[in-house]
């Protein structure tokens, strides 16, 4: 095995090794299991840095091991997977740091930080997964791997969270095996590729292949939280902030969305989908979805479980994005891709830090909390601001994008259900804002930690959600740079596309 072959593997073991070492540590060997996790990310980001140096000279990084007869486990960097890999990498090193800080002097750290580990390296094989066979694999080992963190505090409110977790995931997990397994005996042994796999199915298959494709879609609509299969998604909000960041922001809904693009730009291709006729129920899906989950998000004072239904809402944006056939609402997708994760992890950041550190965990009794925790508020509001759409943070860009492919699309209604979305997320955002900083405290906080009177909270905790939220604004201000989000973006929708 070559240099160049090995480093999508290593790129897995860079977390998978810390995990495994951590789990046989002791609780009170913090400053290991923080050299451990620091290692591994600085080890991440090199191998990236090298990955997509070399891919832009056109250098081919694939890890090719035998697995099944003529099935082989195929880990391979391409344009597409740059995008999800980087945002895992990023993001999960400062949920890292901000886990240090949030469950400091908890019980079962090792353990915790061992499975999140594991997590991430799950999260990179799906990222990586050059055939169908490698996704499954590493799309249920994720599955496995996120139980242990939802169930983390042992509660029994914590653990009906995780077999309602387990219930809906591995149900899907079944249907993605068994589609896996159609698709399968019908194409053959075949893998990854820009623009499709398959091509020329003939018309005797078309009606099996349209079969399997909204098995795909219902397997892993499950863990994008298509309504009506999102009911684990709000349960799961019992398990600590950071795993609540990890699971809406890097790994699980995540993964689901980045099946579905693989799915419908890489195995059956984008003009094949369209074709056979198989965008427009994913669009009427995906915006049935977007406008559920914000109508649900109104009605929740409980701050992590609106967030989760906004979660729910905002996922099926990158879905819109691949169902309005045309390369605008594309990069719409691809770009609400990187935009959702950091402008959610900014608002699970700071819902994690008023419970933390002021006991704050419903939205009626934060009033005044602006002036108490400024600039966690003010990340927070970079974070509403952006959900909403508002200029020139992130999330404007995504939906400048996505009305854009919509009218180019010729599909004007979409239009109607982007604004109405935004209204909606501004519906239960700004009341969040209006209380926050303009209301007067109500009385004392249920707790006041104040880790360090020169700060609002734990260093650990307000550092992450600052830097992503400084991220949201430049995301939006910066889109256009030669070297930027934008630009890479637009160089995988044109491959997808093809001349």
């Amino acid at each position: 095995m070559t240099w160049e072959n090995s480093l999508p593997l290593l790129l897995v073991f860079t977390s998978f090794v810390p995990g495994i070492i951590i789990f046989f540590l002791r609780e009170e060997s913090r400053p290991i299991r923080t050299t451990l996790n620091i290692l591994g990310a600085i080890s991440k980001f090199y191998l990236i840095a090298v990955m997509v140096g070399g891919l832009n000279q056109g250098v081919i990084y694939e890890t090719r091991l035998p697995l099944l007869p003529a099935f082989d486990l195929v880990l391979r960097l391409d344009t597409l997977s740059v995008l999800f890999v980087i945002l895992s990498a990023s993001l999960w090193f400062l949920t890292t740091l901000y886990a240090i800080g949030y469950l400091e002097g908890s019980p079962n750290r090792s353990r915790f930080f061992g499975f999140f580990s594991l997590c991430v390296s799950a999260t990179m094989g799906i990222a990586l997964a050059g055939n169908l066979l490698t996704f499954f694999i590493f799309y249920e080992l994720l599955t496995i791997c996120t139980y242990p963190l939802v169930v983390h505090r042992g509660t029994e409110d914590s653990l009906r969270g995780g077999r309602t977790y387990l219930a809906y995931t591995l149900t899907g997990g079944a249907v993605l095996l068994v589609a896996t397994i159609l698709f399968y005996t019908l194409a053959g042994p075949v893998e990854f590729v820009d623009g499709g796999a398959i091509n020329g199915i003939g018309t005797e298959n078309a009606r099996l292949f349209s079969l399997i494709f909204f098995m795909f879609m219902g397997a892993l609509g499950v863990k994008s939280a298509f309504v009506p299969l999102h009911g684990w998604l709000p349960r799961a909000m019992v398990a600590p902030a950071p795993v609540s960041a990890l699971l809406h922001a890097v790994a699980v809904v995540k993964a689901g969305a980045f099946g579905i693009v693989r799915i419908v730009y890489d195995l059956y291709g984008i003009n094949l989908t369209q074709e056979l006729g198989l965008l427009t129920p994913l669009l009427v899906v995906a915006c049935f979805t977007v406008v559920t989950g914000s109508v649900f998000a109104l009605f929740q004072d409980d701050m992590k479980r609106r967030l989760a239904y906004s979660t729910v809402s905002q996922v099926s944006y990158i879905v819109m994005g691949v169902a309005l056939f045309g390369p605008i609402g594309s990069i719409g997708g691809l770009l609400h891709l990187v935009h959702q994760g950091v402008m959610k992890i900014t608002l699970f950041f700071g819902a994690g830090n008023y419970a933390e550190t002021l006991g704050v965990y419903k939205i009626s009794k934060m009033d005044g909390i602006g002036r108490r925790m400024p600039l966690t508020t003010a990340a927070f509001t970079l974070g509403a601001l952006g959900m909403i759409g508002v200029p020139p943070t992130a999330g404007f860009i995504s939906k400048w994008f996505l009305g854009s492919g919509a009218l180019a699309a010729q599909a004007d209604w979409v239009i109607g259900v982007l604004v109405l979305s935004s209204l909606l997320n501004a519906g239960y955002f700004l009341p969040i804002l209006y209380r926050a900083w303009f209301k007067p405290q109500q009385g004392k906080w249920a707790k006041d930690y104040y880790r360090d009177g020169r700060l609002e909270t734990h260093w650990m905790l307000l550092l992450p959600p600052v830097i992503t939220g400084i991220f949201i604004v430049l995301l939006g201000i910066l889109a256009n740079l030669p070297i930027g989000l934008l630009h890479w973006v637009e160089i995988i929708v044109d491959r997808e596309y093809g001349p």
